[in-house]
């Protein structure tokens, strides 16, 4: 909110305090600028340091990058850790002891960091010192990562550095909560079109990089040997041991930072052949030249972590879901061949009803993963429908909240089918190699699971998100004119303001406007005895960046719960006959019947066969619902740091005054008020080539739907088909509105989300 709305704000405010005589707690912007600027809260100033080019200098046409003086901004790390282990927020929800996870069969559980061999090591190690016994090792999870905030105006960038810990839990990071805060400004050096290419810029732009990180995080370097006390969230005190842990990175900042030549692995140093020398070693023994093209080392830089104890940047690398694997192995590559592909066999180019991307998000090709198998299916020979399905069980796995060696024994099969079948773009004549940084990086994973834990909460995906509220809106609401000192203080601002909201629930203050309307539909969800019972859905007051109708709720866990809507749609039937001749189902006054008496029942396991003309008819009055909300338990997706999950099924004649919208179930066998009508499967087992299950509507002996009253707790959660569309191409006029009827089979789309990968 800019300054001038603030002040008009406050003038409406007062003018409806007059007839109080009473007044705004704030006179003006001004006033409550001061007023946040003097909270003591959360306040880490803001520092700089200056760096220039010391190297030679040419005695004439002295270059401009070697003439500027580049200062960077930053915030004392060690300040920032100190605030986030005093978030009373946390309390809870944080770990102090590395320890080994083990489920119900003796499997080790591999999830949060500190249940990682890594972690473990790092205590192994630091006990190693009696000085340091009897503290807690706190990792640093930082991250950095270049965003545009405007192209058509200068092409404005800026190079932001975030830091968390690693002892909060996953949730917490996934939820992007106050954990992820950020540090500083990292210089971006430009020059002139000619000298853009120069080797000695080159290695400037790698020295200033490293050289900053290391100057930024040098306040901490003398507690990584010995203990820093700190209050934590649950307001005890403890003796603290920093570390550098995983570094979040995009490939091309992970280049920068391991010191490689870019197409090399910076975990592996393998390009065509796999080396085990350690980087020193090579560089102290090596001539520039050979380390260039033979390691893919550059030799000028060494990284910032070699200022630090018991840090290796190579290992610290951590695994980068988005661009690895969404954005890379799955859109810029597998899409991209299967597109060529298709030009290539069958000249097909133009889709009339395409979309057009100018930038692909994570989220488009997310969304794209979920239904892409059974559309190119038909169309393209089955070794690439393997590939797909192969590697579409590798991203699904390796995105779970929590993975077990079954679980990376599964990655582990599912990548060595995906590396057979993906040889079908070579004798497709569509790749010629398969050397790409993005799909290598894919072997590192088990490993790396089992170092650092589930990877969800180490993807670029977190500091890309944290982009928006650190760097693009506050620049959004800069007068643009020297707009990073303006971003600075909106970032000051905004952290002071939630370290007073955290202390005044601590201590018990009221909540605020947003927790408070929660807890409004926690009520509005309470079940009311009469009339007849009513549970109330509301409609999301927020979406998923994917657009999905999907709450994310504060609940205690659960694993599923359906709530039907608050109330009843307006002029709907009434009566028993009536609803039968708008359903077209002749049966449906005996289906209540079979109902009833099965509820009657329930705990009878030996009582007499069904009968009608025995069994109670119903003759009341019928109240219909076209919604309800189905509530689950699925962590690996977006979803609460309790792991809970809401989403919205309807079944209704008009959607927003569009066509039908009647949504698919799973449902729940162990109980058996909705009118379903059944799929059979085809099969026992899982189709071969896309590994989801096909199923048909099913009928009766006399061909009619087979359909039942079931009992509203037997539904589990919505459900997706997709049709198998079969080899030929869909007329147009099938949309997704009519595909229901226009289909014999379906797929039952695991691919949705990750909690239908789980069940599905």
């Amino acid at each position: 909110m800019s300054a001038g709305q603030i002040d008009t704000l406050l003038d409406l405010w007062a003018a409806t305090l007059i007839q109080y005589d009473d007044s705004p707690p704030f006179a003006s912007h001004r006033d409550l600028y001061d007023t946040i600027d003097s909270m003591p809260l959360g306040d880490v100033a803001w520092e700089s340091f200056s760096m220039s080019y010391k190297g030679v200098k040419p005695a004439e046409n002295v270059p401009p990058w070697m003439k500027a003086t580049y200062e960077v901004w930053f915030r004392d790390p060690r300040l920032l850790i100190h605030n986030i282990l005093a978030n009373p927020d946390f309390d809870g929800e944080i770990e102090y002891t590395p320890y080994r996870d083990y489920d119900d069969n003796n499997q080790r559980c591999f999830k949060k960091i500190f249940s990682s061999d890594w972690a473990w090591t790092q205590a192994d190690k630091i006990a190693e010192d009696p000085e340091m016994h009897g503290s807690t090792f706190v990792p640093l999870i930082v991250g950095s990562d270049k965003t545009t905030v405007s192209v058509a105006t200068g092409h404005t960038e800026y190079h932001p550095l975030y830091l968390s810990i690693g002892n909060v839990f996953n949730s917490v990071q996934c939820a992007h909560r106050n954990s992820l805060v950020l540090v500083g400004f990292l210089m971006i050096p430009t020059t002139t079109k000619e000298h853009a290419d120069d080797v000695d810029f080159r290695n400037f732009r790698r020295q200033l990089f490293h050289s900053s990180l290391a100057n930024i995080f040098k306040s901490l370097k003398k507690n990584m040997t010995t203990p820093d006390v700190v209050c934590c969230p649950d307001g005890h005190y403890r003796r603290v041991i920093y570390g550098l842990g995983p570094y979040i990175a995009d490939y091309p900042e992970q280049v920068l930072l391991s010191g490689i030549v870019t197409g090399w692995c910076p975990k592996c140093l393998n390009n065509r052949n796999a080396v085990d020398e350690h980087t020193n070693l090579l560089v102290q023994e090596l001539q520039h030249k050979q380390l260039w093209y033979e390691y893919g080392i550059v030799g000028d830089v060494m990284p910032f972590t070699n200022d630090f104890a018991r840090a290796d940047i190579h290992e610290l690398l951590s695994l980068d879901l988005l661009h690895q694997i969404i954005k890379g192995t799955f859109k810029d590559h597998l899409i991209d061949w299967v597109g060529e592909y298709l030009e290539h066999m069958h000249g097909l180019r133009h889709f009339p009803e395409g979309r057009g991307f100018s930038q692909w998000t994570g989220n488009d090709s997310k969304a794209l993963m979920k239904v892409y198998l059974p559309a190119i299916r038909g169309h393209v020979p089955q070794d690439i429908i393997r590939a797909f399905s192969a590697f579409l069980d590798f991203c699904y796995i390796v995105r779970c909240e929590a993975l077990t060696e079954d679980d990376l024994v599964q990655l582990q099969d599912a990548l060595d089918c995906f590396h057979q079948y993906r040889e079908v773009f070579k004798t497709t004549g569509v790749r010629l190699t398969f050397s790409l940084p993005h799909q290598h990086s894919l072997q590192h994973y088990a490993r790396m699971i089992r170092l650092f834990g589930a990877p969800n909460s180490l993807c670029s995906s977190i500091t890309e998100s944290k982009h928006i509220k650190a760097v693009k809106e506050p620049w959004c609401h800069s007068s643009r004119y020297k707009a990073l000192g303006q971003m600075l203080l909106t970032n000051q601002r905004l952290d002071k303001i939630a370290a007073a909201h955290s202390d005044f629930e601590a201590r018990g203050h009221p909540q605020s406007l947003s927790d408070d309307d929660d807890d409004d539909d926690d009520e509005a969800l309470i079940m009311p005895q009469e009339p007849p019972i009513q549970i109330q859905v509301n409609e999301p007051h927020h979406q998923t960046t994917e657009g999905e109708a999907v709450d994310i709720i504060n609940r205690p866990t659960v694993e599923a719960h359906v709530e039907l809507a608050a109330k009843p749609i307006s002029g709907g039937a009434c009566d028993v006959p009536t609803l039968t001749l708008a359903l077209g189902l002749p049966e449906f006054p005996a289906l209540i019947q079979q109902f009833l008496y099965d509820q009657l029942h329930l705990n009878n396991h030996e009582h007499a066969a069904f009968d009608p003309a025995t069994a109670p008819a119903f003759m009341g009055r019928v109240v219909i619902y076209s919604s309800a909300a189905a509530s689950f338990y699925a962590p690996s997706d977006l979803s609460s740091t309790g792991g809970m999950r809401r989403e919205h099924i309807r079944a209704t004649t008009s959607w927003r005054g569009g066509p039908a919208q009647n949504d698919y179930v799973f449902i729940s066998m162990n109980d058996e008020c909705a009118v379903v009508q059944w799929f059979s499967y085809v099969t026992d087992s899982h189709d071969p080539d896309t590994g989801m299950y096909i199923v048909t509507p099913s009928t009766n002996d006399n061909g009619t739907p087979d359909v039942s009253i079931i009992h509203i707790d037997c539904i589990f959660r919505a459900a997706h088909l997709i049709p198998v569309y079969g080899n030929n191409f869909i007329p147009r006029e099938i949309t997704l509105h009519n595909s229901h009827n226009m289909f014999r089979a379906f797929y039952i789309n695991k691919y949705a989300d990750h909690h239908a990968f789980e069940i599905g």
